[in-house]
């Protein structure tokens, strides 16, 4: 059990049935009445944001996430197959659940595949900034740089970035993941 008083970001408590993250909060003590502590919670099954506010010190049970490093391998359908680098057991998880990560992983990528309990899979942590290889773009126009102008681009995960004029097809690009934009060359 954990107080509302010992609140952080990040941390993910088990609420009315429910996982959840906090991703923010604040401590309220007003003038008169007793101090109460708003927060938003992402629900970690549903990915739904909610606001709510908790009496100061009160206790809710803490949700121990465990993080276990996977590698992607294959698409089967709907379904995605992540094997563990140590015991190399093979998961798979539905499309629906990791929607937006998908966007940004490829085969061979190592990833951390959250779980809840030993048994429930609550989704993926991807890095905030991932390389991927440019496959498809038009040339740059030479001569153009005075204005900040984009192109589309096309990485190898079928994501479409708008690129700077410069970047050529077969360069690997920095992207970022909360985002989907662009960041930098890679290095």
């Amino acid at each position: 059990m954990v107080s509302t008083n010992e609140f952080k970001t990040g941390m993910t408590i088990a609420f009315e049935g429910n996982i959840y993250q906090i991703i923010e909060f604040l401590h309220v003590k007003p003038g008169k009445g007793s101090a109460f502590v708003r927060s938003k919670l992402r629900n970690l099954r549903t990915g739904a944001v909610i606001d709510h506010t908790f009496n100061a010190g009160t206790k809710v049970e803490r949700a121990q996430i465990d993080k276990v490093g996977m590698q992607y391998l294959y698409a089967n359908g709907e379904q995605h197959v992540f094997m563990n680098s140590e015991t190399y057991e093979q998961i798979e998880i539905n499309a629906a659940q990791i929607e937006h990560e998908l966007q940004f992983i490829y085969e061979g990528m190592m990833v951390e595949v959250n779980f809840y309990n030993h048994e429930e899979i609550l989704g993926l942590s991807i890095p905030e900034k991932v390389a991927l290889e440019v496959i498809e773009t038009v040339p740059g126009v030479r001569g153009d740089t005075k204005t900040n102008a984009l192109k589309d681009a096309i990485v190898q995960t079928g994501l479409l970035v708008k690129v700077p004029l410069f970047i050529e097809q077969g360069e690997k690009i920095i992207v970022n993941t909360n985002d989907g934009l662009y960041v930098s060359r890679e290095k």
